[in-house]
């Protein structure tokens, strides 16, 4: 089993980071292989919003975006793994730039054909419920501004995974990351963890 972690903080050793670092070391306790990678360090452009990628062959499991980058590797990775963790910090009430782009990319992992008007695409190659997902989000406000602060996010990514027929194993908003006290960001932590724990265990159920 394969599991990619997507860090979408420009900053590589932060808390969010942490995070994700543990949440790949209990999913690979639980015996998944893992990678991460970092966005900040990825060559991404933005979306030119063409839609080129989602009205190319329907036969194709990418479809073919204009923009050469490091995108179409990272998508080729992305379809080949079992289950991903996200992680990425509150920026202004949303996920990072790095994140969203990122995401709005990923339209290349759809098809609609040109004449199907007002509709949402189809995901090209649909998980059927058989991967999984962590989405974590870290946020400066505390814990009962999760509503304010995590869940616009955890929406903005798991939209794409709804489409893709990915299952949401597990949302960790943690706030007050920015003066947290050491003993507290390792309990965070350990909730980490266990999230990789538990979305391997979840993959596996899913395919018995």
């Amino acid at each position: 089993m394969n599991i990619i972690g997507y860090l979408g903080s420009p900053r590589r050793k932060g808390k969010c980071s942490r995070l994700l670092d543990k949440t790949l070391e209990g999913a690979a306790s639980a015996g998944a292989a893992v990678k991460r990678v970092d966005l900040i360090r990825q060559n991404i452009q933005h979306c030119m919003g063409c839609c080129k990628c989602m009205h190319d062959d329907p036969s194709r499991e990418i479809g073919r975006c204009p923009l050469k980058d490091d995108m179409a590797a990272l998508l080729e990775d992305y379809i080949r793994a079992d289950g991903y963790v996200f992680a990425s910090p509150v920026y202004d009430g949303s996920v990072t730039s790095l994140m969203k782009k990122f995401l709005e990319r990923k339209l290349a992992l759809s098809y609609r054909p040109q004449e199907a008007y007002a509709t949402i695409g189809e995901a090209r190659c649909p998980a059927e419920f058989k991967k999984g997902a962590v989405m974590i989000v870290t946020g400066n406000c505390g814990e009962e501004y999760r509503e304010l602060m995590g869940d616009p996010c955890f929406e903005i990514m798991e939209a794409h995974f709804m489409i893709e027929q990915v299952s949401t194993t597990d949302k960790l908003y943690v706030g007050g990351v920015e003066n947290m006290p050491e003993e507290v960001l390792v309990e965070k932590e350990k909730a980490a963890f266990d999230a990789g724990v538990r979305l391997v265990a979840e993959i596996e159920k899913s395919r018995q």
